[in-house]
C-alpha cells in the first residue's frame, strides 16, 4: 500500500494541507532522535478576511508519550488571510521513535473580533520504509 503524502481538511472555509517528511540526515536512530519537518499551506476559501492568531498541537509517538504545543500563530507569524489568499510555512518536530502523528487547530479572528477555529487535519509522521497503521 503506498504511503500517503498529503493530507488535507477544511473547515469553516480554509484548507489547511500538510505535507511531512522524515529528515535522514538529521536524525539518529541510535539515541532515538526522529527528525519530521512538514509544510503547511492555508487557503481562504471563504469570503472572510482573518488572521491566524495562535496554533494548538498534540504530537504523539509510538512508545505512548503526548506532548501539547500551543502558542501565537505559526513559525513567528500572525498572517492575515484574504479570501482567497494562502500562507505557507516550513516546521519541524522531534520524536523518539520512528512513528507518530500530529494534529490540532489555529485559531482565527476575523475583523469583527469573533474568533473561529481552523482544524488542522491529523497526519503521520513515519520512516519511509515503515507502512501506515
Amino acid at each position: 500500500m503506498p504511503q500517503r503524502t498529503f493530507f488535507y481538511k477544511e473547515t469553516n472555509g480554509f484548507r489547511v494541507t500538510v505535507h511531512p517528511v522524515y529528515l535522514v540526515a538529521e536524525s539518529d536512530k541510535d539515541i532515538g532522535r526522529y527528525v519530521f519537518s512538514y509544510t503547511v499551506r492555508i487557503e481562504n476559501c471563504s469570503r472572510t478576511t482573518a488572521q491566524l492568531r495562535s496554533r494548538e498541537w498534540v504530537i504523539s509517538d509510538s512508545i505512548g508519550e503526548e506532548y501539547h504545543v500551543s502558542g501565537d500563530g505559526v513559525v513567528g507569524q500572525q498572517p492575515v488571510l484574504d479570501p482567497c489568499d494562502v500562507h505557507e510555512y516550513r516546521s519541524f518536530c522531534v520524536l523518539k521513535s520512528g512513528h507518530g502523528t500530529m494534529a490540532g487547530f489555529y485559531t482565527f479572528r476575523q475583523d469583527n473580533d469573533a474568533e473561529f477555529v481552523v482544524v488542522v487535519p491529523e497526519f503521520i509522521l513515519t520512516l519511509p520504509d515503515e507502512p501506515l497503521h
